[in-house]
């Protein structure tokens, strides 16, 4: 609204006076909007979960527990009281260290004790399954409960939104969306550029065991959803008859991977007589080809959510772009 000192000279005193009238009502209304938002942010809020609990969301959680949701929860800044693990901290989202290390650990399973001990304010299960048998009712003793269903949970995206809904964080959640996928059109445009309808695929080692990754889930959504790139045949014929996220396959099966590239999440790194030493695996196409990249247990391959996958395209981009 500032001018130069000639305009100033050709107005009247009485028309800048309506006109800083004006300006200061605007600023009025600004911060009433302001008081207004944020007691829509401070206030208490009903939600149905998935399940049909009504659930009061309390109006500013600050100790959440949200076990294996915590993927989002970073990526809508929130830090949870406890983390998600197995066999007492043997395995826990590594990828996520860089934001939750030092946050203490709860068991997968949330015994009620442990859940206790946290005194949250908030939880949010990942599945109807784990409060099966009246569990339910104890952790809502605890501390309000929401549970999130298999839908949410399948689909990363509608995980964010959901939890951004129970936090109050939906535009931090379009945030996160549209950041991502700028980056993976981004990603998509330099490999097109660099492999053209080259096509991938993603096997897990663990237990001198293979598991190939499901095309339409967790790094599959990423690499054929996100990425563009071509899916070999072996993929699409187990993904027709598997529904899990990652499915076994033999080796035998996997001397017919036509992948021109493959991504190995190798959990028996160090072993001697591994799978990945047996002739078969060298007949694999994309071994003889040179074109197999190994990423160790500690990365984000092996879960989904805006922070997992935004990993996953780093991988694949420092794998295929020279």
């Amino acid at each position: 609204m500032l001018k130069s000192k000639a305009f100033y000279k050709l107005i009247s005193v009485g028309l800048l006076a309506v006109a800083l009238v004006a300006c200061g009502n605007d600023g009025e209304s600004e911060n009433t909007n302001d008081e207004t938002n944020t007691s829509e942010q401070s206030q208490e809020r009903v939600l149905t979960d998935t399940l049909g609990n009504e659930v009061t969301i309390p109006a500013n959680p600050e100790r959440i527990i949200a076990s294996y949701l915590e993927d989002s929860l970073v990526a809508l800044d929130v830090e949870p009281v406890a983390q998600w693990s197995v066999h007492d901290g043997a395995s826990i989202q590594d990828y996520l260290q860089g934001d939750l290390d030092g946050v203490p650990l709860v068991p997968h399973d949330l015994p009620f004790e442990a859940v206790s001990s946290f005194e949250p304010d908030l939880i949010i299960v990942d599945s109807p399954s784990l409060v099966e048998g009246g569990k339910y009712e104890q952790y809502s003793k605890i501390a309000p409960t929401y549970v999130i269903g298999e839908e949410e949970n399948s689909d990363w995206r509608i995980n964010l939104t959901t939890i951004a809904e129970i936090l109050n964080k939906e535009e931090e959640a379009e945030q996160v969306l549209a950041e991502y996928d700028a980056k993976a059109e981004q990603a998509k445009d330099k490999i097109q550029a660099e492999i053209s309808d080259e096509s991938a695929a993603a096997i897990w080692l663990v237990n001198d065991s293979f598991f190939i990754v499901n095309k339409n889930l967790s790094s599959g959504s990423v690499m054929y959803g996100d990425l563009g790139l071509g899916v070999p045949s072996v993929v699409e014929e187990i993904s027709a008859s598997d529904a899990a996220n990652w499915s076994s396959i033999s080796l035998e099966k996997l001397v017919e991977l036509d992948a021109d590239h493959l991504f190995l999440i190798n959990s028996d790194t160090g072993i001697e007589d591994s799978a990945i030493n047996e002739s078969l695996w060298k007949n694999i196409p994309a071994v003889q080809k040179g074109q197999v990249y190994e990423f160790g247990p500690d990365t984000s391959w092996l879960y989904q959510g805006a922070i997992a996958n935004g990993q996953i395209i780093d991988d694949i981009l420092n794998s295929l772009i020279d």
